[in-house]
């Protein structure tokens, strides 16, 4: 036999090869209806727990909007009737469950707007921030991890993982802070290069405006890059650890399959699930942003109005953020989970 039909005997092992049987078989079909079914069940959770979560938080909103204002009493029932607050606790659920269920999660109290208005137009800049630094963590920490499992033990293995345990276990607000302060305010000798907060400077159009939005952008997607890339390293180079002393590979290096033909083709696709995993739960939190990050940089997205919406607090706006937040990561657990069978027919039996 020649090393060319090696590939193929090798190809017949991967679980990518059977995904057109389990999408005609009895058991696919069953496994995404108990999955799609949990989804529900848990997106119901978090609509029930949105509501008495959040009103456990000290403070009256209603005193809060005034601004420390002396206003009567006559007024701040008013306030009360306004937004529903001196209605049975009872009601005001049954309320904001039949109009959440409708996707109107009420009026904000600070804004005076509808809640959905505020998470629509706070949205695309959570996703201009963290869209960004998931691509560039995500593929960082793919290359890396698959560089380092395959050359493990040797010193740019040690290097890499030593670097990206020590980057995911600092806080990224400290982490931000830090950058504002050696490249925004500067540092001795060292000039500040980078704005220290927001997403513009104001007054920019055309491609300036392009270009003062990406100078913003720097720190705080390196913030985002430095602390979450370790993590997606630290697992695809443990998956494939897992996967190097498997039969397959060695049959694959001893019919002459080139080294790095042997880590692309067969190895890696086979230790990817749970980077997959990784990188689909990574994917809703990109929706959710992060908060800290965005606080920190003052970045107008829709972390920061969250951080902002609890001073109040601003019930609505919290309570319509957090099942966003909530039903980002849900919806992106279930699609992994309905992927899983298209990579190893195994998961779905």
């Amino acid at each position: 036999m020649t090393a060319d039909a090696t590939p193929a005997l090798v190809e017949d092992k991967q679980p990518a090869a059977a995904g057109p049987r389990v999408r005609g078989s009895s058991a696919y079909p069953r496994y995404l209806a108990g999955k799609v079914a949990g989804a529900a069940v848990s997106l119901l959770a978090v609509l029930v727990t949105s509501f008495f979560l959040f009103r456990l938080i000290p403070g009256d909103p209603v005193k809060t909007m005034t601004g420390g204002r002396q206003v009567s009493a006559e007024q701040l029932a008013a306030y009360r009737e306004e937004f529903g607050l001196d209605l049975p606790l009872w009601r005001q659920f049954t309320d904001y469950c039949g109009k959440a269920l409708t996707g109107d999660f009420g009026t904000s109290y600070q804004f005076r707007a509808p809640v959905v208005d505020k998470i629509t137009e706070a949205l695309p800049n959570t996703l201009l921030l963290t869209g960004t630094a998931f691509v560039l963590y995500t593929a960082l920490g793919i290359f890396l991890g698959t560089r380092s499992a395959w050359r493990h033990g040797r010193l740019g293995d040690r290097l890499n993982t030593g670097l990206a345990l020590t980057l995911y276990s600092i806080p990224s607000f400290w982490l931000g802070l830090l950058l504002i302060i050696v490249l925004s305010v500067g540092i001795g000798p060292l000039p500040g290069m980078f704005p220290t907060g927001g997403m513009e400077s104001g007054g920019e159009q055309g491609f300036a405006y392009v270009l003062d939005v990406a100078h913003h952008l720097v720190l705080p997607v390196v913030t985002l890059v430095a602390v979450e890339y370790g993590q997606t390293l630290l697992v695809t180079r443990s998956a494939l650890l897992d996967e190097m002393g498997s039969d397959y590979l060695t049959t694959a290096r001893a019919k002459g399959l080139r080294d790095d033909l042997v880590r692309r083709r067969h190895a890696v696709p086979n230790a990817m699930l749970p980077t997959v995993t990784l990188i689909f739960i990574n994917l809703g939190r990109t929706v959710a942003g992060v908060i800290l990050v965005e606080t920190v940089f003052s970045w107008p997205g829709l972390g920061g109005l969250f951080y902002q919406a609890l001073s109040v607090p601003d019930l609505p706006l919290v309570q319509g953020l957090f099942f966003v937040f909530a039903a980002a990561v849900i919806l992106m657990n279930t699609l992994a989970d309905l992927v899983y069978p298209l990579l190893d027919p195994r998961v779905a039996r």
